[in-house]
């Protein structure tokens, strides 16, 4: 479970975030709003990348923004970004294995984790490719094995499926629902495509100027008239 209570980010006179608490219990827990609305300064937050005038959050009981952004690495939080981070001219084993390194996986077990990793997104056949030879499809996917690997227990993911046609989108949608029984790790999913978000998760929480405008399971929250308006663009 995450719990956020009263996190508020100010940029001089501007609060993308301002006082927005919110309780996530679901394994995959879909995160909307119009562009501006928080969701990208949330994850930074999250992330260590940003650091809020106030709030909190809980992360299974954890603090999490009381540890620096590399012990929240290591306590389990991984993410993924708009623009996949590969490294072209590593393969993408190493690719894999250089994200281990920072996460206290122990020496003897990073190789069993990585191959792990790999063969769960179905890169294992092309483990020793290196990334500028990886295709679209393929660095998501890579993306998404850095995230898995290491025992995570919260993945943040930012538009992971931009850029991919239908069939490649479903395939890592398949991907991402089987992460919290393979890997027991929660997700907190961004992206704009609702009908991936309808089919993803179980619960939505919406934002709109940094603020919640609705949290709950994702057909009603979709359903709602706030939404709708703040979101959808359906009066």
């Amino acid at each position: 479970m995450m719990r956020i209570r009263d996190l508020t980010v100010r940029f001089g006179g501007v609060f993308p975030l301002d006082g927005l608490s919110a309780d996530l219990e679901a394994p995959i827990a879909g995160l909307i709003g119009p562009n501006g609305a928080g969701k990208t300064t949330l994850l930074n937050v999250m992330s260590g990348f940003v650091r809020p005038v106030g709030g909190r959050i809980d992360l299974n009981g954890l603090d999490l923004l009381a540890l620096a952004p590399a012990a929240r690495v290591r306590a389990g939080l991984r993410r993924t970004f708009q623009t996949e981070q590969v490294v072209e001219d590593l393969s993408a084993f190493d690719n894999v294995l250089a994200l281990i390194d920072h996460v206290g996986t122990e020496r003897r077990e990073r190789r069993r984790a990585v191959e792990e990793a790999l063969d769960f997104v179905g890169l294992g056949k092309v483990a020793s490719t290196l990334g500028q030879r990886l295709n679209l499809f393929e660095r998501r996917m890579l993306e998404l094995a850095k995230a898995v690997v290491g025992k995570p227990r919260l993945i943040l993911m930012d538009e992971p499926a931009a850029g991919l046609n239908d069939i490649e989108s479903e395939a890592l949608r398949q991907r991402i629902l089987a992460i919290p029984a393979s890997f027991k790790a929660s997700i907190l999913l961004i992206d704009h495509d609702v009908e991936l978000i309808r089919a993803t998760c179980e619960e939505v929480l919406v934002l709109d100027f940094g603020r919640r405008v609705a949290l709950g399971p994702t057909a009603a929250v979709l359903a709602d008239e706030a939404v709708r308006k703040a979101y959808l663009g359906v009066a």
